[in-house]
């Protein structure tokens, strides 16, 4: 019986992925996991539906509740905290994993994309964890983990991606913010962002295919390390902006520096977006 056994965990996204992997990776762990996501039906380009994401999610031991919902519909995210706490008493732990990408700059990127990202990412995060603020407060083990970057004020990360950064910087104050305000009702909020590529649907379609996939680390990575910021007790871990590689060297017990089976062998690894370099631990 660790933390998570029995925890409540309401997910933006989750059918492929990042989140899918966190989500079963807390599975593992006996917890409840209510996804919320578009793809209801296969999709010809990517894997996965919030069913057959339920499916695993049983198979790994834990509860689901797969429920077809926007982000950006505040009326359909408060439905979704609705259901969940119906289904299973609460909720303990938010991820905002719901992301959307453009690497255009300015003069490339249409109205409506500027707006997609912004309405997904940092209102996303806003809405939906507004919607489960009054049941977090209730629980003794109240988390928000959202999958965003360290913020910068380095102009480079501006250079070709001005819109994508912003809605990425703004996941990330929100979480700060709630990190904050929220501190004296015990709930606790994270950042966690990879090191590397990771290989999801997002870097084989939009971010340089196969060749970019053979440089980048599997989701599980993301996985372990949600899983060891979730674990810990909110007071004794808040307001941290971490990469995933960081978490399972600082917050794992017991430290794992060896980090070679998260990827191919031989792969020339690269740095993810927002990432200035490696660690200087020689860690890999």
């Amino acid at each position: 019986m660790g933390e998570l056994t029995g925890r409540t965990v309401l997910m933006s996204g989750g059918s492929r992925g990042i989140g899918l992997a966190v989500a079963i990776r807390l599975a593992k762990e006996g917890a409840n996991i209510a996804i919320v996501a578009k793809t209801d039906q296969p999709h010809p380009t990517l894997e996965g539906t919030i069913h057959t994401a339920a499916d695993e999610i049983r198979e790994a031991g834990g509860q689901a509740l797969p429920i077809l919902g926007d982000v950006r519909d505040e009326e359909q995210v408060a439905h979704a905290a609705a259901r969940t706490v119906d289904a299973f008493g609460g909720i303990d732990i938010v991820v905002n994993n719901a992301s959307a990408i453009n690497l255009a700059p300015m003069e490339q990127l249409d109205v409506k994309r500027y707006d997609l990202m912004q309405s997904i990412n940092s209102r996303g995060t806003f809405v939906f964890t507004k919607a489960a603020l009054p049941h977090l407060r209730q629980s003794d083990h109240a988390h928000v983990l959202t999958m965003s970057p360290p913020l910068s004020t380095d102009p480079k990360w501006l250079r070709n991606h001005s819109a994508y950064t912003l809605s990425k910087f703004g996941m990330t104050m929100i979480t700060l913010g709630v990190a904050a305000d929220e501190h004296d009702n015990g709930i606790a909020a994270n950042c966690l962002w990879p090191r590397t590529l990771i290989g999801t649907a997002a870097v084989r379609n939009l971010l340089g295919g196969p060749e970019m996939v053979a440089r980048a680390r599997s989701p599980q990575i993301m996985a372990d390390a949600a899983f060891e910021v979730l674990q810990r007790k909110p007071a004794d871990c808040t307001g941290n902006t971490f990469l995933d590689d960081e978490v399972l060297r600082d917050l794992a017990r017991p430290p794992v520096h060896d980090l070679s089976g998260y990827a191919a062998p031989d792969a020339e690894l690269a740095l993810d977006l927002f990432v200035d370099g490696w660690p200087a631990t020689g860690d890999g």
